[in-house]
């Protein structure tokens, strides 16, 4: 595989030992485009392997980006890579992809050195498997990205009557440096509670993963997550590695489903007059995600009529726990309308929402 369109690669100076070629492509991948791109590759894959020369293909999704590809292939030299992309076999080839994709980098190397030698995985038997560490990893699947947005989040649960020392905690501290690196910022955090439930709700451009680990690190977070440790019904240790990741993985609460009112939506620092809302909806866990699906629907149906307040919506599910974050034009009245955006669920009390414009 390679790009979609590209013909230039640079001369290498010195030749390496080995001959073999890297060739490796990034892709953002369109809202709502993802099946279409996996039946695309999955045609693609099976032809370019029948090219002379191809060795192999790899297809990888970003663990902190669910829009975010990568395809890496390996050539047995050069030649026969520029051979390939530059033919019209090549170019008719890739054409499914274009409709899918948003944006495409494309990448060369020549492969200079490897361990173990002749690329042959050594210590330990074709085919055998490390065991996975359970429990541990905070992000196990890639997170909902929409609109170029990764939305997140976690909850926890507080002892019975702490709730007002841990809300005035959880509201007064200073919030970190919003950008993480080049292609990584913080858009917006919203903390809601009700009864001793927490859920903290995060937006991101660029990677989540990356996000989690800058905000972990900044003084002012570490110290809030430390105040509130005496208040939490389930003790953690964030000093220690395993520790931490274990709760978070625990508390992720992921997005499953997003949706938006046409071209309004709600993103951080562009809201305006929008005010977000969550609700907490009571499920068995068994139902959860059929639940999830449904209020989504429903969401849909109220974004897409334009004299209805809600904006935008992202449901969040896991097991027995349901929230849902909702965005509308105006501050909720009483009555029918607060009834219709809140589709049966209790509201959550608003703790804190700071928002990161995207530059």
């Amino acid at each position: 595989m390679t790009t979609l369109d590209d013909r230039h690669t640079a001369p290498a100076t010195t030749p390496p030992t080995i001959t073999r070629l890297r060739v490796v492509l990034l892709l953002d991948v369109l809202d709502g485009r993802q099946q279409a791109f996996l039946k695309a590759y999955e045609q693609i894959r099976h032809q370019v392997a029948a090219v002379p020369g191809h060795i192999s293909d790899q297809l990888c999704q970003s663990l902190g980006n669910s829009s975010q590809w990568l395809i890496t292939s390996e050539w047995e030299d050069s030649e026969s890579f520029l051979e390939w992309v530059e033919s019209a076999a090549h170019r008719k080839m890739v054409e499914p992809l274009h409709g899918c994709v948003r944006d495409t980098t494309s990448l060369r190397f020549v492969i200079a050195a490897e361990t173990p030698e002749g690329g042959v995985r050594a210590g330990r038997p074709a085919g055998a498997r490390r065991a996975p560490a359970t429990g541990l990893d905070p992000l196990p699947a890639p997170p909902l990205c929409s609109g170029g947005v990764v939305r997140h989040a976690i909850t926890f649960t507080v002892k019975p009557g702490s709730e007002p020392e841990v809300a005035k905690i959880l509201a007064d501290y200073d919030s970190p440096q919003a950008q993480v690196d080049d292609s990584t910022r913080l858009l917006r955090t919203s903390l809601f509670m009700h009864g001793n439930r927490v859920v903290r709700a995060v937006e991101v451009s660029g990677d989540l993963g990356n996000a989690l680990r800058h905000v972990a690190a900044q003084p002012e977070v570490r110290a809030v997550e430390e105040a509130i440790n005496p208040y939490l019904e389930e003790l953690r240790d964030l000093t220690d590695g395993s520790s931490a990741r274990a709760f978070f993985a625990r508390a992720a609460l992921p997005a499953v489903e997003h949706v938006a009112a046409p071209g309004e939506d709600a993103t951080a620092g562009e809201a305006g007059a929008i005010t977000r809302h969550a609700f907490v909806h009571t499920v068995r866990p068994d139902a959860g995600r059929a639940d999830a699906d449904r209020l989504a629907a429903l969401d849909a149906e109220a974004a897409a009529d334009p004299d209805h307040p809600l904006v935008a919506s992202t449901v969040f599910h896991r097991g027995d726990v349901l929230v849902r974050l909702v965005d509308v034009r105006a501050d909720l009245p009483a009555g029918g309308d607060r009834a219709a955006v809140a589709l049966g669920g209790r509201a959550m009390e608003p703790i804190t929402d700071r928002t990161s414009p995207r530059v």
